[in-house]
């Protein structure tokens, strides 16, 4: 019965609660109900989470036995019976989570099997056997992790003649180089800080030019200005080099990208969309700084980023699209993983997986992370912990297969396209020089003084903030750092403070809890922990033990620690799962013992330093027992200050950066081989000329402007009245204005169709303007619709009828179709093929430039762009992708008829739509075709990696390589021709095939014509539980123009103005 009186004390509670809520009006300024806490759910939260279902029902039956007509008795009864349900409903979700779990771990193993049989199909006897010996070998678990560095060499000074440019992203949050605003919102925390460290260290390495790290510009009223700069200098100088010989674009940088609103700070949540907007604006900045950096220090060929490194999951997809169109090596850095967070989340039991996917987005994040990964050569983790528990949860890393792949491939054996990314544990470095070394203190030291008998207004102006809450500030002090998040687990702390009154009457303690102003004004989360704060304070009465200032900067931090160190205090951590803990490493450098959970990363802290104690952050005596015997045993309190110190030195900047550059020098080093400049030609040289004269003309104007009378007729004149007279300028001039005026002479006499043959580069490069027909228009048969002509008839028209609109524009066609067929298409309706600057065929496997001499329909000979082609080779296996794919699409499900599924192919291979980088396959049974991202699951499980699309009304499916897409073609013409994103007009309809999602956003113009595509592919693309399309694209955006539902030239041009007017944000 000692149960049930528990649960009774809590029901009673509960009445009470909601009592007081209703009954009574809040008098205090406070109001409990605005700022999101409620003492009804803590209680219930209480009961579910801590109350067998049998008790509650006892307690229940005894309620009904003996009603009475009082009220309260009949809100009691119904009151438990609904608690009741809310914890059957718990239960429910947790058997859910069970089978959830228990289907993906079949789906692993079955995974493995295949891989496993793959494998060995190319093997001898022998080596089949040191393949399953290897599979055995990873089941043995290894007692400690060691990093092995013997085949590696160190980066050291020897290299530091390179001349390195790196680029990181970290996309949400407040980012700025001085006065982080750390715990402003749940965005802006430590990996703020992380990165902007990081990126000051590695340009102080050797060997590294310049570091970009790219983040949002915010331009909000809601924000400080600093965030709306386009750039901010982080370090001036490169490696041991003067100013003068470093060059101007030295240093580090934050570059902010504008994407999305301009004028609202975004959570990181509503971020998903703008992805590829961010993406187009960080390409641009990078081709443009390769440019810079090859004049200063490349001998004028591009310095191409050596390596792109993302940031947490958003970060991560930003990194992988932009690698894969410039085609340079990714690292990504998780911070904190999705998978973690959705089974913390469903293991509680509060919210359902659609819930949580509505609130977090996560099932978006998820994927992110699971694309970035796809794209990493490397995976930098904090911690063993993190590659076992957290990345081991996702379908494209697996330990074992990981392994067994590298061993492969250190014998040369061959991979059948297979690739895991190598994960690596470096643990983030801190920067000491903030540090103040203090002079450890003998037991018969006694603190007489906390400011040595200085004057107080000599003391930092955080301590007096800390010390105004306290009675005695002399006690040791417990601190707590972090933002007010409910996953930091603070109010578990204070409970274990507050019940353990040796612990009260011994130290004090300090919790900084970030900045706030008005906790009715923060978000729900962090007001409630707030509020529950100020209500325990208030319930242990603990006011004089307990400090929790409003306010502190970031230069105050190191203060923090130096006060609770000189009232020989503790560090705690007492978080539900901390990813790694940079505050711990911190904690330790200012002399602090530390106290921290033992989920995550503070355990190879722990193991590194030994300088503290770890405790389940579920069980508030061990935190309280933790405490007591590391403020009270001076001794043990010594010995773990010394230990912190000893062993300080392995998280330091210096050694993060050599470890991150040794590592990273390991990965296979690629960059657009292809030269940027071509050879110069008649285009070359007209642009040249025509450059000439607008720079000319913009010199005059300027003239004109400040007040003097200046033109180009009048140029003589002021030749004459200068006294010096030079004849040559003006000579030069009309030299200028003949050859233009000629050049325009032959352009007009002679057709541009002729221009493109004979050129040896495609006229593409010459374009400011691109309009990109990617309708996906096609009949049940998988045939192209006589409508896609029809509207590539009166696109033409509609462009070509303007004048200035057609002015140095071209066209491209964007398809799944192959290039035989599109040309096929094209001549059905009388359009020559070298109307078209480019054709991307099969879904972005191929690109081809229509009219250059490798490239010509008269004698039918078509050649694919050889460099595009290299571009997306990049773990792409043809063979081992023809293989796994038809084997998954051929073989049933586990809940399907087998017999009927044995007795004809789902898909077959259609040869004539192949070709080197696109495996095409028929759909022959719809209701067979697995949906798009279950297939990509079952892909990545299996280390094929590639993109993958059903097409032409879902009557095909191709596969292609990981760095091609028609949308990564687009930036691939950016990157290789010049033709500037923003300056590309992309016409889709509604509906089109699974990739079509990612050909609206972006930085382009995006004309959707209504009407023209009844149907697509769509319903393949996404599983029941997956992210949505407003993840991926936004629902409004002035970038992306609607027609009226017409065909005619009229309403495509109006469309096409309104498009050009449009400007992102």
């Amino acid at each position: 019965m000692a149960g049930n009186e528990w649960i009774n004390g809590y029901l009673e509670a509960i009445l009470d609660t909601g009592a007081a809520a209703v009954a009574e009006e809040p008098k205090a300024p406070v109001s409990v109900g605005d700022t999101g806490f409620n003492p009804t759910r803590y209680f219930v939260e209480e009961v579910v989470s801590g109350v067998d279902e049998t008790d509650l029902h006892r307690t229940w039956l005894k309620v009904v036995a003996t009603r009475n007509t009082r009220e309260r008795s009949a809100r009691l009864e119904n009151m438990c019976w609904r608690i009741w349900h809310l914890a059957r409903k718990k239960k429910q979700l947790e058997c859910e989570d069970l089978l959830r779990v228990a289907n993906r771990h079949l789906e692993r193993e079955q995974g493995r099997r295949d891989f496993t049989v793959d494998m060995s199909e190319d093997l001898s006897e022998s080596e089949k056997g040191d393949n399953a010996e290897e599979l055995s070998q990873c089941e043995i678990p290894r007692v400690k992790f060691q990093r092995n560095f013997s085949d590696l060499q160190v980066w050291s000074d020897d290299n530091k003649e390179k001349k390195l440019y790196i680029v990181l992203i970290s996309l949400h949050g407040l980012v700025r180089g001085d006065n982080m605003e750390l715990g402003s919102d749940s965005d802006t925390g430590g990996q703020v800080k992380y990165v902007v460290e990081l990126a000051r260290a590695l340009s102080k390495m050797p060997g590294v030019y310049r570091v970009d790290l790219f983040t949002r510009q915010i331009s909000s009223p809601e924000v400080d200005w600093s965030y709306g700069e386009p750039a901010e200098m982080l370090s001036s100088n490169s490696y041991e080099t003067d100013v003068t010989d470093s060059g101007e674009s030295a240093g580090a940088y934050i570059i902010r990208i504008p994407c999305g609103p301009r004028d609202k700070y975004l959570q990181k949540e509503l971020l998903w969309p703008h992805i590829q907007e961010f993406v187009d604006g960080a390409l641009t900045h990078v081709l443009n700084m390769a440019k810079v950096l090859g004049e200063q220090i490349g001998g004028g060929d591009p310095v191409w980023p050596y390596v792109i490194h993302g940031h947490y999951a958003d970060a991560g997809d930003c990194a992988a699209l932009l690698s894969g169109a410039l085609n340079v090596p990714m690292v990504l850095t998780g911070h904190s993983l999705g998978r973690n967070k959705l089974e913390q989340l469903l293991k509680q039991g509060r919210q359902s997986k659609e819930d949580i996917n509505t609130t977090y987005k996560i099932m978006r994040r998820i994927e992110a992370e699971e694309l970035s990964l796809d794209a990493a050569e490397l995976v930098i983790t904090s911690t063993k912990q993190e590659i076992d528990e957290q990345w081991g949860l996702y379908d494209g890393f697996d330990v074992k297969l990981e392994k067994v792949l590298r061993a492969r491939s250190r014998r040369g054996v061959n991979c059948h396209g297979r690739y895991l990314p190598r994960m690596v544990v470096i643990p983030p470095g801190m920067d000491f020089s903030s540090v103040i070394v203090q002079e450890d203190l003998t037991e018969t030291d006694e603190i007489t003084s906390l400011n040595d008998g200085t004057s107080p207004k000599s003391l930092p102006s955080i301590w007096s903030e800390v010390m105004r809450f306290l009675t005695n500030p002399h006690k040791p002090m417990i601190l707590a750092l972090s933002r007010p998040d409910p996953k930091k687990n603070i109010i578990t702390l204070l409970k274990a403070f507050g019940e353990c009154r040796p612990l009260r009457e011994l130290a004090n303690l300090t919790l900084i809890m970030g900045n706030r102003d008005d906790i009715d004004e923060m978000p729900s989360g962090n007001a409630s922990v707030l509020t529950t704060v100020l209500k325990m304070v208030d319930k242990y009465d603990m006011y004089g033990s307990v400090a929790f200032p409003k306010h502190h900067k970031q230069s105050d931090v190191p203060d923090i620690y130096r006060l609770a160190a000189k009232t020989r205090g503790v560090f705690i951590n007492p978080a539900l799962v901390e990813p790694f803990g940079l505050t711990l490493i911190e904690a330790a450098a200012h002399g602090l013992p530390l106290v921290a959970t033992k989920n995550g990363g503070p355990v190879d802290i722990h193991t590194a330093l030994n300088n503290g104690l770890l405790v389940d952050p579920h069980d508030q005596k061990a935190i309280a027992d933790a405490l007591l015997k590391l403020v009270a045993d001076k001794n043990l309190w010594h010995e773990c200050r010394k230990n912190g110190w000893k062993n300080i030195h392995l998280f330091s900047w210096s050694e993060h950066c050599r470890t991150y550059l040794t590592r990273v020098a390991a990965c296979r080093m690629r960059h657009p081989q292809w030269k940027m400049d071509t050879p110069n030609d008649d285009l070359a040289t007209e642009s040249s000329l025509g450059d000439s004269l607008k720079d000319f003309q913009e010199l005059s104007l300027r003239l004109s402007v400040d007040g003097e009378k200046y033109s180009l007729n009048a140029a003589s004149d002021f030749n004459q009245s200068s006294g010096r007279g030079e004849p040559e300028i003006q000579d030069q001039v009309n030299r200028i204005l003949n050859q233009i005026n000629r050049k325009d002479a032959q352009a007009q006499a002679q057709p541009e169709s002729c221009l493109n043959i004979s050129n040896k580069y495609p006229l593409i490069r010459r374009r400011q303007k691109l309009y990109v027909i990617a309708l996906d228009c096609y009949n049940d048969q998988g045939a192209p619709d006589k409508k896609m002509l029809h509207v590539i008839q009166e696109t033409f028209k509609a462009v070509k009828s303007d004048h200035q609109m057609s002015r140095a524009s071209g066209f491209a066609l964007s398809t799944a179709m192959s290039i035989s067929e599109t040309v096929e298409l094209l001549k059905s309706g009388k359009i020559a093929a070298n109307e078209f600057d480019a054709l991307i065929c099969s879904s972005g496997s191929e690109v081809y430039y229509p009219g250059i001499n490798q490239c010509n329909e008269d004698d039918f000979r078509f050649c694919a762009d050889p460099d595009y082609a290299t571009h997306i080779e990049y773990r792409w296996g043809l063979e081992g992708v023809k293989m796994t794919v038809s084997k998954l699409m051929n073989t049933p499900d586990a809940d399907g008829d087998e017999k009927s599924n044995n007795s004809s192919f789902a898909v077959v291979e259609d040869a004539k739509s192949c070709n080197a980088h696109c495996v095409s396959v028929l759909i022959k049974d719809l209701k067979k075709a697995k949906p798009v991202d279950d297939l990509r699951q079952k892909l990545r499980m299996r280390g094929v990696r590639c993109h993958l699309m059903y097409c032409r009304n879902s009557t095909m499916l191709q596969v292609i390589p990981l760095l091609a897409s028609r949308s990564q073609a687009l930036r691939y013409l950016f990157v290789r021709w010049g033709v500037k994103i923003p300056n590309m007009y992309v016409i889709l309809g509604e509906k089109g095939d699974t990739d079509h999602e990612e050909l609206i956003s972006g930085s382009h113009k995006t004309i959707i014509m209504k009407g023209i595509v009844e149907k697509g592919s769509e319903e393949l693309l996404r599983s029941a539980g997956s992210y949505q399309r407003e993840d991926i694209v936004p629902v409004e955006s002035p970038l992306i123009v609607y027609t009226k539902g017409g065909l005619s030239s009229e309403e495509i041009m109006t469309a096409l103005k309104d498009a050009s007017k449009a400007t992102s944000g």
